[in-house]
């Protein structure tokens, strides 16, 4: 059995001071949200309890998909580097970022140059995407939906090339026998009502899954333990999403939490366990919130 552990979005704080000229544009309005309410939601001390119990489940490996840090100062990225340090070495955590990662465009960059042992391919010298790492009966394959957007604007682009480079990706880990899990920051569907947060190209994306396919989609972005099904040549594809890892009790969204993949098999024969675990209503302890079989008999 592998056990793939899945975090996201935890949000890291405190904020640096910024300089003023770092608030300019979309940062100014970041920076209010984040002083008004969003420090009081995002919390170190529970993100601590998130990932001590995450550890002490002992993964074989740990996915984070996105959104270490909050408007892409230049200062909050080597703290974030630090941060995923203490969860383990490259060789045990793979990365995706998420739109708070590039907030400006001259952020585009940052995750790139201070995380890219965390966001590279087995094979390749530097961070392209999408990437491929093999860990046991798992390729994980790594997208990046993050793109700078204007104020109030929280929406994701993976775009052609990406896209068409993930189809060959995806039949080659199929003919080698592989369970194929796709890293993505925002969910491949969204409700009209976050149309302005929404994966723009996601019937794309979802287009060459149901061409291709793959054994997992996992996602952060909406704060959120979810679950749905999209179309796969050979029957549905679980897509999992969780909340931030580290928002606290009672916040806007769920609890915060991660969750566990349990699987095991062969192609053909895959058994795949979601395990969802998250803080309890008190805000005290971790417990488990559900458990749902999503591959196999």
């Amino acid at each position: 059995m592998f056990v793939l552990a899945h975090l996201s979005d935890p949000h890291l704080g405190p904020l640096p001071p910024p300089q003023w000229r770092e608030l300019l544009g979309k940062r100014a309005t970041g920076f209010i949200n984040w002083r008004r309410k969003r420090h009081l939601i995002h919390r170190g001390d529970v993100l601590a309890r998130i990932v001590a119990d995450l550890k002490a489940q002992a993964p074989d490996h740990i996915a984070v998909s996105g959104d270490l840090v909050n408007i892409s100062l230049p200062s909050e990225y080597l703290p974030a580097l630090a941060w995923l340090s203490s969860l383990g070495p490259p060789d045990d955590v793979t990365l995706v970022p998420g739109n708070h990662d590039v907030y400006t465009r001259g952020a585009a960059r940052f995750p790139q140059f201070h995380w890219s042992r965390y966001m590279r391919g087995d094979d390749d010298a530097e961070t392209a995407f999408p990437f491929l790492r093999r860990r046991g009966p798992l390729a994980l394959i790594g997208l990046s939906s993050a793109v700078p957007t204007a104020p109030f604007m929280a929406t994701g682009r993976l775009g052609g090339e990406q896209l068409a480079r993930l189809a060959p990706t995806l039949d080659d880990c199929g003919r080698k026998g592989l369970f194929r899990v796709v890293m993505i920051h925002h969910p491949p569907i969204s409700p009209p009502a976050r149309r302005f947060k929404r994966l723009v190209d996601g019937a794309d994306f979802c287009a060459v899954l149901a061409r291709h396919g793959a054994e997992l989609v996992i996602h952060g972005h909406d704060h959120l333990h979810s679950l749905i099904e999209l179309k796969g040549p050979r029957g549905p594809i679980p897509v999992a999403g969780v909340p931030s890892a580290s928002e606290a009790p009672p916040g806007e969204h769920d609890r915060a939490g991660y969750n566990l993949y349990r699987v095991e098999g062969e192609a053909g024969a895959w058994c795949c366990d979601a395990i969802s675990r998250g803080l309890s209503a008190g805000g005290d302890t971790v417990v488990e919130v559900r458990r749902t079989r999503l591959a196999g008999p």
